[in-house]
């Protein structure tokens, strides 16, 4: 497993972080700039991901096709997404190529051409991509839970909804690429092959000179409340459950992160044999932990049937509860085991790893190398992840619920 990381700040602020991984052959990079849905006003909400795909549309005097035509030669699998604090550009690639693609992709972000055909077409996709929801309510009654656990602006989705979309216009998504692609507080992560004093070279050259912007604030308010229930004619009903956890930033993430796989690691977790396999309540069931910068969460998903909903919110909340009350040596050492498999698996993906280099320097101002993380995951005990249980107790659920038929919260705390 890589033990080193790679930092190097440019004059303008841009941060570079890199993981080498010199036993293959790929490296993957990623451009996280400060354009997530939290910095969006809300009443632009879904042009992220409009600009998102707008701005790949030709850049640098290259049309949409010659710049598609371009990353082709160069054998680059692309990828981009809008979180909540950054918009991501990514791309994976034989090492050979990597410095070209780097300029290619200053090309996107300094020079995109942002012509008028292409950003209809762009926000078309947006809007499918919306209505597209409805056919997809487990997925949707998930983004419906962040939106209502976490304080707004942070829980915003990138979807944004039918009204803002139809409104937006070019010239109100240009001034967000102008105003918030800001380099000098963008993050910049590699990993896999590559020399980092020719990449730092390369983005110096590309992006040394483009002054640095005032970074924005957010300013929060509180969630929505405790219960939300999105009618839909269907026979099935789906139910998100979001409670408050420590933050990843927290001397408790490992904890955290063994607590929620104890829940839901598997088919030996809690959930799964309580809620689906010995009661029948549920076709699919699964718990995650989610974490922003100083909010974070475990959430649960539980696809069921209007008849037995009721019954499968009670089971599932009683399943948190119970976790407080002790855990086995087992179930921790299952969860490890878990955990690390999951983390080995991630190292062997140069996508992966730059994705998880950027991610945890946007969340924590450093980066934890995959031996650190080993080694915090085995530092857990039954003891020390009991402990945790009992500092921070589950309570002030979150709960949304899309079907035929409401389930009642009254009981749960």
């Amino acid at each position: 497993m890589a033990k080193k990381i790679d930092k190097h700040k440019l004059p303008n602020g841009m941060i570079i972080l890199g993981e080498p991984l010199e036993e293959v052959g790929s490296v993957a990079f990623g451009f996280m700039v400060p354009c997530g849905t939290a910095f969006i006003d809300k009443k632009y909400k879904g042009a992220g991901r409009v600009i998102c795909d707008w701005v790949t549309r030709g850049a640098g005097g290259l049309s949409s096709r010659e710049l598609s035509d371009r990353m082709d030669s160069l054998g680059l699998h692309t990828d981009s997404n809008v979180g909540t604090y950054r918009m991501t550009f990514s791309a994976a690639l034989e090492w050979e190529c990597l410095i070209e693609a780097l300029e290619l992709h200053a090309k996107i972000l300094l020079e995109p051409a942002l012509e008028a055909d292409q950003f209809e077409l762009a926000r078309e996709l947006a809007i499918s991509d919306y209505l597209g929801l409805d056919d997809d309510p487990r997925h949707k009654v998930m983004l419906k839970l962040r939106e209502h656990f976490y304080p707004e602006p942070l829980g915003y989705n990138s979807y944004g909804d039918m009204e803002t979309l139809k409104a937006l216009t070019a010239q109100q998504a240009a001034a967000i690429v102008r105003d918030d692609f800001n380099m000098g507080d963008t993050i910049f992560g590699v990993a896999g092959k590559y020399d980092f004093k020719q990449v730092c070279k390369t983005l110096e050259d590309l992006f040394g000179n483009v002054p640095a912007k005032p970074v924005s604030k957010i300013k929060c308010v509180p969630s929505k409340g405790k219960y939300t229930h999105i009618p839909y004619d269907g026979s099935q009903v789906h139910i998100g459950i979001m409670t408050a956890t420590v933050p990843a930033a927290s001397e408790d993430y490992y904890n955290a992160q063994v607590a929620v796989s104890i829940l839901s690691g598997g088919m030996s977790s809690r959930l799964f044999t309580e809620v689906r396999e010995k009661r029948g309540l549920c076709y699919a069931i699964g718990a995650n932990y989610s974490s922003l910068k100083e909010h974070a969460g475990f959430s649960c998903y539980a696809g069921t049937t209007p008849e037995k909903a009721q019954e499968t919110l009670d089971v599932t909340i009683e399943q948190f509860e119970k976790l407080c009350e002790g855990i086995t040596p087992d179930e921790v050492e299952r969860a490890q085991v878990g955990l690390k498999s999951t983390m080995i698996l991630r190292s062997e993906s140069t996508m992966s790893r730059a994705s998880g280099i950027g991610g945890d320097y946007n969340l924590l101002k450093r980066v934890r190398c995959l031996e650190e993380i080993k080694k915090g995951i085995e530092a857990t005990t039954v003891e020390s992840v009991t402990e945790f249980l009992r500092q921070n107790r589950f309570k002030d659920y979150c709960i949304v619920s899309i079907g035929p038929k409401e389930v009642n919260v009254d009981k749960i705390s």
